[in-house]
C-alpha cells in the first residue's frame, strides 16, 4: 500500500474514531491559574481575581506556590472559609499542582498557614454546570412543519450508532489492508 494511501487510512480512522466518541469527549475545560503572575501570595489581590470570572464543571484551578513554604486546605463551610479555621479541611493540596473543579456546588481554598488566611489568602468558587452545546435555531413555517416528520429520538439513536458502527469497520479495513 502506498505512503499516501496509509496516510489517507490515518485520516479516516482519526475521523471515524472521532465520530464514534459523538464529540463528547473534546471538552471546553478551561485552566484558571489563580492570582494569574502574582501566584497565590499574600501580596496578591485573590479575591479581586477571581471575581467576574466563571469557573464550570471540568474546569481545573492552578494554584502557584512553592510547596516546601504553603499548601491549601479545602474547607467544608462558609464559616470555616470567613474564620480561617483550617483544623478540620475536607483536603490538603501540598503538590503545587491543579485542582479539578469535578461537581457543581460552592468550594472553599484557604492557605493553609492561618496568619496568610486572615490577610486573605483564601478563595471560595462557584462551580457551575458544563455549559450545554449551544444549539442551533431554525425556524420552520406551519405548513412545512405539517408536512414533514422526523424520525422518532429511538430511531435517529439507533441510526447514529449504525453510522459509528460503519465508520469504524471502515476505520479497521483501512488498517487490516496496511
Amino acid at each position: 500500500m502506498s505512503r499516501a494511501m496509509r496516510g489517507s487510512c490515518m485520516v479516516i480512522a482519526l475521523v471515524a474514531i472521532s465520530m464514534s466518541f459523538g464529540g463528547r469527549w473534546v471538552g471546553a475545560q478551561v485552566h484558571h491559574v489563580v492570582a494569574s503572575d502574582r501566584g497565590w501570595d499574600p501580596s496578591s489581590d485573590v479575591g479581586s481575581w477571581s471575581s467576574g470570572r466563571v469557573f464550570r464543571v471540568g474546569d481545573k484551578i492552578w494554584f502557584t506556590y512553592s510547596a516546601t513554604q504553603e499548601s491549601i486546605a479545602e474547607l467544608q463551610s462558609i464559616e470555616e472559609f470567613k474564620s480561617c479555621n483550617i483544623s478540620n479541611p475536607i483536603r490538603m493540596y501540598t503538590d503545587g499542582l491543579g485542582v479539578a473543579l469535578d461537581g457543581e456546588g460552592t468550594r472553599y481554598f484557604a492557605s493553609s498557614r492561618p496568619e496568610s488566611c486572615r490577610n486573605g489568602l483564601k478563595l471560595h468558587v462557584e462551580v457551575l454546570p458544563t455549559q450545554p452545546k449551544p444549539e442551533t435555531q431554525t425556524t420552520v413555517s406551519s405548513d412545512l412543519l405539517a408536512l414533514a416528520v422526523g424520525p422518532t429520538p429511538s430511531a435517529s439513536v439507533h441510526l447514529k450508532g449504525v453510522s459509528t458502527l460503519l465508520w469504524f469497520v471502515l476505520a479497521l479495513l483501512c488498517f487490516m489492508s496496511t
